[in-house]
């Protein structure tokens, strides 16, 4: 069990880590031209925007949850839309959810108590360390995804020298 010190030192850590993916993902966002949004490795997986935007969904629905926060008010059950969500293609329109989400997240991560996040915590009834790695862990899985689909469109990822 964590006490409040450190809880308060974690949930930062995993702030800074998170703004590290974030801007990574949105330099590749930027990066990636138009046309290659709908560019998918094989039928059946998720398209350059289906990736940014699930990533989109993430920060308004599972970061929040993973430090007790909750997903906007109109936002809706999740797997509906996620899938909605998933819809959007126009890279203008990614990049402002994307921009509209990360803003949420970062909001929800700043405003959590730390006081709150020193044992297991709802809704995901695990503790903040547990939290924070797993929903680090797939936000750089689609990190990764990213980088490799960017290379399969002939886009170099912009921090690679």
């Amino acid at each position: 069990m964590l006490d409040v010190k450190s809880a308060a030192a974690v949930r930062d850590e995993y702030m800074a880590d998170l703004d590290t993916v974030h801007a990574k993902i949105m330099a590749l966002a930027n990066a990636i031209p138009e046309g290659k949004y709908s560019w998918r490795p094989a039928p059946g997986v998720r398209s350059v925007s289906e990736v940014l935007m699930h990533v989109a969904t993430e920060w308004y629905y599972w970061v929040p949850g993973s430090i007790g926060g909750k997903p906007p008010a109109d936002f809706g059950p999740e797997p509906e839309t996620a899938a909605k969500k998933e819809k959007i293609t126009a890279k203008k329109d990614v990049l402002a959810e994307l921009n509209k989400s990360w803003a949420y997240s970062k909001g929800q991560l700043s405003a959590s108590d730390p006081a709150a996040l020193t044992g297991k915590y709802k809704p995901w009834g695990a503790s903040l360390p547990r939290s924070a790695f797993g929903m680090s862990g797939d936000l750089h899985e689609h990190l990764g995804q990213l980088i490799s689909y960017s290379r399969s469109v002939g886009v170099k990822p912009p921090w690679s020298k």
